[in-house]
């Protein structure tokens, strides 16, 4: 399926592993041109050398921390345009509300909620011009159906969602879609550290909990983190553009309601 993309300029956040470098990856193989951005330098660059091997494309890297304001604003000055923004964050600390200390909170919103809307602050303008963008938000399941242990990525989230779905409504006129996708248990360093928290928890080895993850989907496995990309991948491209404002899953079942 042709999607359009060859020669569009897509920003993905947390780019350096797991679903951001599998995001960049799917984009690039479809030619895009690619910014990638990650707080670890050494880490963006061995995935920018792998997508360069793979698909011929030289990722320019935007070393920063995108829960910083200052951060982004210098972003915006190494970048010419955006026509497609990944945002993609590590996730917050897991536990439970009595867990956390009050600065947890704070960081957890600048990491999760306020780089969101700084980000899109910085390719909103552009993408109005050229009546042409594209706006994906990685957030999670848990905005869908909220995990316990999680209360800080279920509240900012649940945040970037109801800002999602206010930018899709507000700029759809001028061609630009906004959605988020909402990956379930899949193979990260996020879902380690989710799931080496429970183990130490409830004294079990972490392999039973990464057991236990799998048995919840009714496909029976967790996910790959290039199953979530081509999800982003389409949802970037001229085929999607009736496709707006929503929160779409990736989670092999898990959630069980009917919408």
């Amino acid at each position: 399926m042709e999607l359009g993309l060859k020669r569009k300029r897509a920003l993905v956040t947390g780019a350096s592993t797991g679903l951001g470098a599998a995001t960049a990856m799917a984009l690039a193989t479809e030619g895009c041109e690619l910014y990638i951005n990650s707080r670890n330098e050494h880490k963006l660059r061995t995935a920018a050398d792998k997508i360069l091997d793979k698909t011929g494309i030289k990722p320019t890297l935007c070393v920063g921390d995108v829960s910083r304001a200052a951060d982004i604003q210098r972003l915006d000055t190494e970048i010419d345009h955006v026509d497609i923004l990944v945002t993609n964050t590590g996730g917050p600390p897991p536990g439970l509300f009595t867990d956390l200390p009050g600065e947890a909170w704070q960081e957890a919103g600048d990491l999760l909620l306020i780089s969101a809307i700084n980000l899109t602050r910085m390719v909103i303008d552009g993408m109005i011009r050229r009546k042409w963008g594209r706006l994906i938000y990685l957030t999670s399941v848990a905005v869908l159906q909220p995990i316990d242990d999680l209360i800080l990525s279920n509240t900012y989230r649940a945040g970037v969602t109801g800002f999602c779905k206010t930018v899709s409504n507000t700029y759809a006129k001028y061609g630009i879609t906004a959605n988020c996708v909402c990956p379930g248990y899949t193979a990260t360093e996020r879902l380690a550290e989710i799931a080496a928290s429970r183990a130490e928890k409830a004294g079990v080895p972490v392999e039973k909990i990464i057991e236990q993850f799998a048995s919840a989907a009714p496909v029976g496995r967790i996910g790959k983190p290039e199953e979530l990309a081509a999800l982003i991948t389409f949802l970037a491209s001229d085929k999607a553009a009736f496709i707006t404002g929503t929160s779409i899953p990736v989670d092999g079942g898990v959630r069980r309601s009917l919408i």
